[in-house]
């Protein structure tokens, strides 16, 4: 019971109050008074719920007479877990329904409600999962954007809407030698060399972790660092660096890397990888506007963006993102774009990348970045060809690789100074 009301709190932290979930995780009470499996629960509950959001409210509109008040957020949420558990989980009916008007009676601020519940849950359990599954694709997303996927990606948005609503494998880079690590860690090499963990595990139980062998990161994630093509011995600048993961590669590859983020407490976890991997790179905490030092041979900058490629893993960004963050993070992005022109040799490659799926964030940065002194270097066989562009860019979407668990949606150019 009590996972379950630590789940609803969960998600009202981030519906209601708008904080991220990985935030909520840190600062609910009920949650963080949790521990082992019904901790584990609670947090897949929440994000379940997060994931199905806008169908699962779908279907509950169907058996209220009215939706309950905007003075009622644990009822509508606990209400939303219940039903949660009931079409995404398929919990059974005694069970859902039972715990989750037991939360409510345990609740002043739900038992009021505690009888509707019951019998809006028992007609979901009933009926909701055919009106569920008869729900039109992106039912799950706000729909301002959806209708943006669907005028960028044409044919291909239902389905990257459909790849949403699975739970993603965990993805891993290693040090050197994938090929002979899939099998010791439990997965698959994936077409990019990253390993995909055919069953989920502990992290920290994995062969290798101790050893520093590896680290966690998106097999998207991990194509940008690439397309600076052989860095050994170079001086390579890592901006808007943490968590880290482009940092490892980079200073696995050989080259001398130089991390600057604006949160020093997202840097942290980038100190422990470097220590766990016995990596090295020099990090600095400060904002990369201001940052000053000489030219570097390289530049990787995976810019601050809307975050819509990682709704895979953070379904909570589709609601809390809103339409006019994409013109203040287009801004804030070119500004970064021309604060690298001082830090990077005549000649030498810029990596500019974004985790979004919002083309004014890619392409409308770049080609804004061609008027103002950059030229493209166009990809050509360092990715699969499926993700570069017809301008030579990279392009990945959370559609592909339906048959091994999609992947993040990334957008990435190499750019020269003029």
């Amino acid at each position: 019971m009590n996972a379950r009301v630590a789940a609803a709190e969960l998600l009202m932290t981030v519906m209601d109050r708008g904080r991220a979930l990985e935030d909520a995780l840190d600062v609910v009470p009920s949650f963080n008074a949790l521990q082992g499996r019904d901790r584990a629960f609670a947090r897949a509950l929440a994000t379940a719920g997060l994931r199905r959001l806008g169908g699962v409210n779908a279907v509950l509109s169907r058996f209220l007479d009215r939706p309950l008040p905007d003075t009622a957020p644990h009822a509508r949420a606990l209400l939303h877990i219940g039903a949660t558990q009931l079409l995404v989980l398929g919990t059974p009916a005694h069970a859902a329904v039972g715990e989750t008007v037991e939360a409510a009676n345990s609740l002043h601020e739900t038992r009021g409600f505690a009888k509707l519940m019951n019998a809006v849950l028992r007609k979901v359990a009933k009926d909701g999962a055919p009106i569920l599954a008869a729900l039109p694709p992106g039912a799950d997303l706000p729909p301002w954007l959806y209708t943006r996927w669907r005028a960028t990606y044409g044919e291909a948005a239902p389905r990257i809407a459909q790849a949403l609503l699975q739970e993603p494998p965990l993805d891993i880079s290693v040090k050197s030698d994938p090929e002979s690590w899939a099998q010791p860690l439990l997965g698959a090499l994936t077409p990019t060399g990253s390993i995909r963990l055919t069953a989920p595990a502990p992290i920290d139980s994995l062969s290798g972790f101790n050893d520093g062998a590896w680290w966690v990161q998106d097999a998207a994630a991990a194509l940008p660092a690439r397309l600076l093509g052989d860095v050994r011995g170079k001086r390579v600048l890592d901006l808007c660096a943490a968590p880290g993961g482009k940092t490892l590669q980079l200073a696995a590859a050989g080259a001398h890397v130089t991390a600057v983020d604006k949160s020093d407490a997202r840097l942290e976890r980038l100190r422990e990888n470097l220590a766990r991997t016995k990596l090295s790179a020099e990090i600095i905490a400060a904002d990369a506007l201001e940052f000053r030092a000489e030219p570097f041979d390289a530049i990787l900058l995976d810019a601050p963006c809307t975050s819509t490629g990682t709704l895979r893993r953070h379904p909570d960004v589709a609601w809390l993102r809103r339409p006019s963050d994409i013109r203040s993070l287009t801004e804030l992005q070119s500004k970064l774009l021309a604060a690298c022109a001082k830090l990077l040799k005549p000649g030498a490659p810029l990596v500019y990348a974004v985790c979004s799926l919002e083309p004014e964030e890619g392409e409308g940065v770049v080609a804004e970045a061609l008027r103002t002194g950059w030229r493209r270097d166009p990809l050509r066989t360092e990715i699969p060809s499926d993700f570069i562009t017809a301008a030579g860019d990279m392009r990945t979407h959370p559609a592909y690789w339906p048959e091994i668990g999609g992947l993040d949606g990334f957008y990435a150019a190499r750019l020269l100074r003029t």
